[in-house]
């Protein structure tokens, strides 16, 4: 019987190329162009598009890894023939007693085992690397989410999974728990100017003291500072139920090299702030992205308003710029995708008064080991 042959992936210097192995083997970026491909697969599978994919110069870029993370990417095959992939990533500035798992089976040796090989391998990995704490995420579209049936429950509180689905099944056979459910929501564009400016009237009477600000791609040097505060506190300010994770340290070089690997990765970024014209500090955030592969979709990342400045409406007022900006500089865009936690349901409340519906549910699981 062939053995499962498991072995890191080296990421080539660019998406279509590498340096050649041995000879008569697949020049050295063929496991990343596989694995890529069984990604790619997967998602349109799942999703029937290609919204939630890395691109392959993300997807280079990210497992590359850089000061903060390192990644480590397996392909397993059979002979020839590719099984399915594994990862690990692991935090090296902070939370380093945890590791990101991640696995995924080609369609054809699902339900054999492969899986929870590749898991267990995984697994090992983060383990020799003294890592106690592992964390791993699966999205369900949301027609699969509804079917009738009986939920896992979050720990978290809020929100559950179909216990019956592939991914739930599989990782709570495993030893994870489901620590907390974020719901994935889609806007569609464009939003109708007149729903702009109702929403951001009533958003501006609560908000005098606040101007918005924006930028592309590099913030500009006289707010990284403040801006790199802000983004620390998206570790320790938003829901984590209770997933093993820290504060995060970020400082102006954290957010330039953030800035620069997405520049490298060919995704265009538009960032809302809110700042206090009293103070001059800054007091809000939201950042949304663009990639020209994927033109039709503009990923939503993060979204704070700092604890002292809140009940002003700068959420919604940081949004609605940003999305003014996104129509105009991407209008092949037809949508927006974003996530929250179950039990963020201020943020939530903005989202929906925007328009966004719900398209599919998250897990976000935990195991601990020792």
């Amino acid at each position: 019987m062939t053995a499962l042959a498991i072995t890191a992936v080296q990421i080539p210097p660019t998406p279509d190329g590498g340096t050649p192995a041995a000879e008569g083997s697949p020049d050295g970026a063929a496991d990343f162009r596989a694995c890529q491909a069984l990604r790619e697969a997967h998602e349109q599978e799942k999703w029937g598009n290609l919204d939630r994919c890395l691109t392959p110069a993300e997807a280079m870029e990210f497992w590359r890894g850089n000061e903060y993370e390192e990644r480590h990417l397996f392909a397993a095959r059979l002979g020839g023939e590719l099984v399915g992939l594994c990862s690990v990533t692991l935090p090296l500035r902070e939370n380093t007693a945890s590791a990101g798992i991640d696995v995924l089976v080609a369609p054809a040796y699902r339900r054999c085992g492969w899986g929870r090989r590749l898991l267990e391998y995984a697994e090992s990995v983060a383990a020799t690397r003294g890592r106690t704490s592992l964390d791993a995420y699966c999205e369900i579209p949301l027609e699969q989410a509804e079917r009738p049936g009986t939920l896992l429950p979050a720990k978290s509180g809020a929100g559950g999974l179909p216990r019956e689905e592939a991914s739930t099944a599989f990782a709570a056979d495993a030893g994870y728990e489901l620590e907390q459910v974020e719901r994935s929501s889609r806007l569609a564009l464009p939003v109708p100017a007149e729903r702009l400016e109702m929403l951001e009237t009533e958003a501006s009477a609560h908000a005098l003291d606040y101007k918005v600000l924006t930028w592309t791609e590099a913030c500009p040097e006289e707010f990284v500072v403040e801006y790199s505060a802000l983004k620390a506190r998206m570790s320790t300010d938003v829901p984590t139920a209770g997933l093993d994770w820290g504060p995060e340290d970020w400082d102006a070089a954290r957010v330039r090299e953030e800035e620069e690997t997405l520049v490298r990765s060919g995704v265009q970024a538009l960032v809302a702030a809110a700042m206090h014209s009293t103070s001059g500090r800054l007091a809000a955030y939201t950042v949304l992205n663009w990639r020209p592969e994927v033109p039709a979709t503009i990923i939503q990342q993060d979204t704070l308003v700092s604890a002292e400045h809140r009940g002003h409406r700068l959420g919604m007022l940081v949004k609605l710029a940003n999305l003014r900006l996104a129509q105009q500089r991407w209008p092949a865009a037809r949508s927006v995708l974003t996530w929250n936690a179950s039990e963020n349901q201020h943020m939530l409340a903005i989202n929906i008064s925007l328009g966004f519906k719900p398209a599919g549910y998250e897990g976000e699981w935990q195991k601990r080991l020792g």
